[in-house]
């Protein structure tokens, strides 16, 4: 996952938004979005190499998503992978706020990740590059998370974060098409906006844009998650292939599990 748009709370009849592109190399296997056999409240993809995800949610409105932080000169090998802290939270039951403290408590093993976990309208962020003392709690808002810390105005995420901060998400009820447009922006930053990483130049010119054409490396999907305060909910995801082009779409509507106490009042 390398940049995430969340609206949580901002719309009073959508109290979760979510819009990302999922950007891997093209060689690393992985599955679309489904729910998963082993927890089929889970609707998230899987990574086929280390097997966790990098986005998701239940059933139940958890949700979590996580992007890489872009520091090559501190990556550790053998550390474990990013994904299990997605993958965790989505087929546990700690709340996102215990969860997110957990996670900081041990972030140091980890290799450079931004993690949000939530519960529909609440969330918590948790970073390992961040000078935080403890995880973040997201309140009603719009934010923007790429490779960088969470709203870090790289020209990627200001680029896409303007488009959707200007797109009504009453319109969410008429078509989703909109928003993959969107998020299949190829637009490169000018040279002297690039961010300075670690990268070549080259490396960082291409990784510039919201959505990344390359043939080792790029946008492998796209994905929507929306749920309306009635509960019903919406996942769609669109996959990609090495020339930028639609493979596969999958759409899994579903209705929130209102049977527990904090979904009731999450949706409401």
């Amino acid at each position: 996952m390398c940049i995430a748009y969340l609206a949580l709370g901002a719309h009073p009849d959508w109290p979760l938004f979510i819009a990302a592109n999922r950007d891997e190399f093209h060689r690393r296997p992985c599955l679309a979005a489904a729910p998963w056999a082993d927890h089929p409240d889970v609707i998230a993809g899987i990574d086929c190499q280390a097997r966790g995800t990098w986005l998701g949610i239940t059933r139940q409105g958890r949700f979590a998503l996580l992007t890489n932080y872009r520091d090559p000169a501190s990556i550790m090998s053998g550390a474990p992978s990013r994904g299990e802290l997605v993958s965790r939270y989505l087929a546990g039951a700690q709340s996102h706020d215990s969860y997110a403290s957990a996670v900081h408590a041990n972030a140091a093993a980890y290799n450079g990740f931004n993690l949000i976990v939530g519960e529909l309208a609440a969330a918590s962020y948790v970073a390992n590059r961040a000078m935080q003392s403890a995880p973040q709690a997201l309140g009603p808002g719009r934010y923007i998370i790429s490779n960088h810390l969470l709203d870090t105005p790289w020209p990627k995420a200001e680029r896409l974060r303007l488009a959707l901060d200007l797109y009504p998400l009453d319109a969410l009820e008429q078509s989703l098409t909109p928003i993959f447009h969107m998020l299949k922006d190829g637009t490169r930053a000018d040279e002297d906006k690039l961010p300075r990483t670690g990268l070549t130049r080259e490396r960082e010119r291409l990784l510039s844009s919201p959505f990344i054409i390359s043939p080792d490396y790029g946008t492998r999907c796209s994905t929507i998650i929306a749920v309306h305060a009635s509960g019903r909910a919406l996942f769609s995801e669109i996959s990609y292939d090495a020339s930028g082009d639609l493979t596969e779409r999958h759409d899994w509507p579903f209705q929130i599990d209102a049977s527990s106490p904090e979904t009731i009042s999450a949706v409401k």
